[in-house]
């Protein structure tokens, strides 16, 4: 069914991840989700299946708050044999990702607007390659970590959706969220480290530097790097590689 825009995200249900920002939708990124949305946005319940979205079957990645959708734009456009669905709650940064996509004329990328855990939630598990969580919102305030999307039962919600191999990437500027992260998924035995034990990666080549890394870098703030992959099968702790 053609949707006139992005839907409203629901009010009063738990905690989010994510905070509703007011920001100014300029003309264009307005127009862009009125006109381009029924072309390229998606429901959260069609995510059910999401080889009927694309009509294809290929390698899905999912990247989690896409901001402006500039690194959600690029990987779409260097890996046309690739399918990616980006999800986030800001109108201006929907519709500027909608007017990149539309530039392009790219047919693998779709946009969600919804909280990632509840797209997440109807995915077929292990229907993904990868998962990209590029810059959250680290909610530096102690009494809002618990607002933090990046938390033991989001890393479990990743590991059912991931398929064997997929990876799970992130990257913060901010230091102490970064190490939560490292202990939160270093923590659980069905995902591997592919840095090592304990370390932080380089930038992947994949990884655009969006406006995100280059404020935080303004600040003087280090860039840390996640690249985990999904183990074939869940081993007993007993057994878990060191």
């Amino acid at each position: 069914m053609r949707r006139d825009g992005p839907p409203a995200i629901p009010r009063g249900r738990g905690i989010r991840s994510f905070v509703r920002r007011a920001g100014r939708t300029t003309r264009a990124q307005r127009r862009a989700l009125d006109v381009l949305w029924p072309a390229y946005g998606v429901d959260v319940a069609a995510a059910s299946n999401p080889g009927a979205i694309f009509n294809r079957g290929a390698p899905l990645m999912l990247e989690i708050g896409f901001g402006m959708g500039d690194a959600l734009v690029a990987m779409a456009a260097a890996h046309p044999e690739w399918n990616y669905i980006g999800v986030d709650v800001y109108p201006p940064g929907i519709g500027s990702a909608l007017l990149k996509i539309d530039a392009q004329s790219l047919d693998n990328v779709r946009l969600a607007r919804a909280d990632a855990v509840d797209l997440m939630a109807v995915l077929p598990n292990g229907s993904l390659s990868g998962v990209l969580v590029f810059f959250p919102d680290p909610w530096p305030k102690k009494r809002h970590h618990k607002r933090r999307l990046v938390q033991r039962a989001f890393v479990e919600l990743v590991y059912e959706k991931l398929q064997a191999g997929g990876r799970f990437e992130l990257a913060t500027d901010w230091e102490l969220y970064a190490v939560e992260m490292l202990c939160h998924i270093g923590a659980h035995v069905g995902f591997v480290n592919l840095a090592g034990e304990g370390k932080f990666a380089p930038r992947p080549a994949e990884r655009r530097v969006t406006k995100f890394q280059r404020r935080g870098e303004k600040l003087g703030h280090a860039i840390f790097d996640l690249v985990f992959e999904r183990r074939p099968s869940r081993p007993d702790r007993s057994s878990r590689e060191l």
